[in-house]
């Protein structure tokens, strides 16, 4: 296979599964919501139909796709979709920020295309209605004003990953604003391997046979790398929540489906160690064997 090929992130995160034992296997299980699952094979469908989604769209290589969606199966499927199809997206903006912040996201991007979920729709109303460079609009949920997401992508014969050189852009991930104005931190598909092939393989040592549960989100680096690019690195399973990760949902989830490896940050192993004090330490030996798992 040529080395352009192999230099696209998705064939290496999806494509190559699929002569593997994890074809089959699922590689995202929704905690919330429809709790849907996506195997390894779905997904490097999914993935492919998006590249000929953007396609029949007229959405070119190098033009830029904006996302305001949640942590479910939609997500990596988009995401790895436009990595397929050779496009950039413009992705990584928080759900709950502001409107003023996602205006400028949208001002400096100029995306041609984006894909938001239903409860976001009235962050994205005044962007959507007023933004030039917006050629197509979906939406994942009921809508009369723009296109059904998953209804389309049906539609679409899924394609093969297209040439890409490992140093090409594969998204923009914006900060979190904390230090000013979110910015947009381009990022390269060879990084992506980068990071699973380093932290992903030698200190987090994750494996196969692995289920992860990540309490931070997709939009934040630290929450790709755990929940997405590092369990797909090597054919684990990840547990998604679209909600907020409280400590009683946390808890059930780690009750629910026993990860192996659970990423979470100070304040929220604070919070729950509150929570587990407060009534509920039959809980605390799992939750501390799941936490040292790693």
């Amino acid at each position: 296979m040529s080395e352009s090929i192999t230099g696209n992130a998705a064939h290496y995160f999806v494509d190559r599964h699929l002569d593997s034992t994890t074809a089959d296997k699922a590689a995202f299980i929704e905690s919330d919501g429809l709790k849907r699952s996506l195997s390894y094979r779905q997904l490097a469908e999914e993935s492919g139909r998006m590249a000929a989604l953007y396609a029949a769209q007229g959405i070119r290589s190098e033009e830029r796709a904006a996302m305001l969606v949640l942590d479910q199966i939609e997500f990596p499927h988009h995401l790895l979709g436009q990595s397929e199809g050779g496009n950039r997206t413009h992705r990584g903006q928080h759900t709950a920020w502001p409107p003023m912040s996602t205006i400028r996201s949208f001002a400096t991007a100029m995306p041609a295309y984006c894909l938001y979920r239903r409860p976001c729709c009235q962050l994205c109303k005044p962007i959507l209605e007023n933004h030039a460079h917006l050629r197509a609009i979906f939406v994942i949920g009921d809508s009369s004003e723009h296109l059904d997401f998953n209804a389309e992508l049906a539609r679409c014969e899924a394609r093969p990953a297209l040439p890409t050189n490992p140093d090409a852009s594969a998204f923009w991930l914006y900060s979190s604003g904390s230090t000013g104005q979110p910015k947009g931190v381009r990022h390269i598909h060879s990084s992506l391997k980068f990071t699973a092939d380093t932290y992903g393989e030698q200190v987090l040592q994750i494996k196969e046979d692995d289920v992860v549960y990540s309490a931070a989100k997709f939009f934040f680096a630290y929450g790709l790398g755990n929940a997405m690019t590092f369990p797909m690195s090597v054919g684990a399973t990840t547990v998604l929540l679209s909600g907020r990760p409280t400590p009683d949902i946390v808890l059930d989830i780690i009750n629910t489906h026993n990860p192996s490896v659970f990423c979470g940050v100070p304040t929220l192993y604070a919070a729950l160690i509150a929570h587990l004090n407060g009534g509920h330490a039959t809980l605390d030996t799992q939750l501390r064997q799941c936490i040292s798992a790693r």
